[in-house]
């Protein structure tokens, strides 16, 4: 008989819906596995207001075609976001801000340039009770691309000592260092790790070949990262959780001359998940990292539906509707039971 696994309906803190023809493909795929899931607001015309968050949010439900999914909604820190826009924000339902530094990936160059100028933001975040939400990367030039996280975390220690109740997630965490430094900080300050930052090292998107559908932002680092990162899920920490950081792009967009940075990984967290948690023989923790750590962290109340997985091998499909999965065409050990 198929080994099967049933869990408590977890959410994705950290999910890229796109727009247009992109989010009517994408959507579904989060909506059929995920009760909720945060969307990100960097989209070509960004998610600026409560206003702009509220109209996302209808867009993602229509498309998603689930009446049980809720989509979880964020806007863009920018330069201009005002203490007035959070207030609003948080009135309209938005439980997250989130911060890019200028220019660190897909439509970014509208981003922060100068956190310390943005104090009244911050605190204001703080004093209604809405999450920062850190792309934790430098944008200066100069920086190697391997270092850039690194290099962001004397910021994120100012956040944290300056404004010492303001929760903030440090997402998609992708090295040794900022693991350690997450792990040590007060427990206002949470991780989301990826999929592709458990399986993935830099000799997966620069080895023999370049590998363009592996290329993302934060670039994955070195094995040593990678097993730090490893270790901090498998230990089951609540302040390490699960983000997708599932980022489509179409095919073209990917295999060019300057290929998009992000991974579309969608269809296939759950099963690689708890293949992963399988394989280092603690499948007791899979459940606390997709469906309990990040709700308690958000404050959000548990799910109460289910979700089952059997052990059983397929292969991942090579496109979905032009957008190439992670790990496509491999063999997976999980896939998720169709309800």
């Amino acid at each position: 008989m198929e080994e099967t696994i049933t869990i408590r309906r977890p959410d994705d803190f950290h999910v890229h819906f796109r727009e247009g023809g992109i989010l009517s493909a994408v959507a579904p795929l989060t909506a059929d596995h995920f009760n909720r899931a945060l969307a990100m607001p960097n989209t070509t015309d960004p998610i600026r207001t409560g206003e702009d968050a509220v109209q996302y949010r209808d867009q993602i439900r229509k498309a998603a075609r689930n009446e049980l999914f809720e989509p979880l909604m964020t806007i863009k820190i920018t330069d201009g976001t005002t203490p007035a826009v959070i207030v609003k924000a948080k009135e309209c339902g938005v439980i997250a801000g989130k911060a890019y530094p200028v220019g660190v990936t897909t439509n970014a160059q509208e981003g922060v340039s100068d956190f310390k100028k943005l104090a009244p933001i911050f605190s204001m975040m703080q004093d209604v009770g809405m999450v920062l939400s850190l792309h934790g990367e430098i944008s200066n030039r100069f920086v190697s691309v391997f270092k850039k996280e690194v290099k962001f975390l004397p910021t994120l220690k100012w956040l944290v000592d300056t404004f010492p109740t303001l929760k903030i997630v440090f997402e998609h965490v992708s090295t040794k260092e900022a693991v350690y430094e997450v792990s040590m900080m007060p427990d206002t300050v949470a991780a989301t790790v990826t999929v592709h930052h458990l399986f993935l090292t830099t000799d997966d998107v620069l080895g023999s070949y370049i590998l363009p559908h592996n290329f993302c932002k934060p670039i994955p680092k070195t094995a040593e990262d990678r097993e730090v990162i490893r270790d901090a899920v498998i230990q089951g920490s609540g302040k390490f959780f699960f983000g997708s950081d599932s980022a489509p792009h179409v095919k073209m967009r990917k295999e060019c001359g300057s290929g998009a940075a992000g991974i579309f990984s969608a269809p296939v967290v759950l099963a690689s998940l708890a293949q992963f948690f399988d394989e280092h023989n603690h499948m007791e923790r899979f459940e606390d990292f997709v469906s309990r750590f990040g709700a308690e962290f958000y404050g959000l109340p548990l799910n109460t539906e289910t979700v089952a997985l059997s052990k059983s091998k397929w292969v991942i499909p090579e496109e979905y509707d032009s957008i190439v999965p992670f790990m496509a065409n491999e063999k997976l050990l999980w896939k998720v039971v169709k309800q």
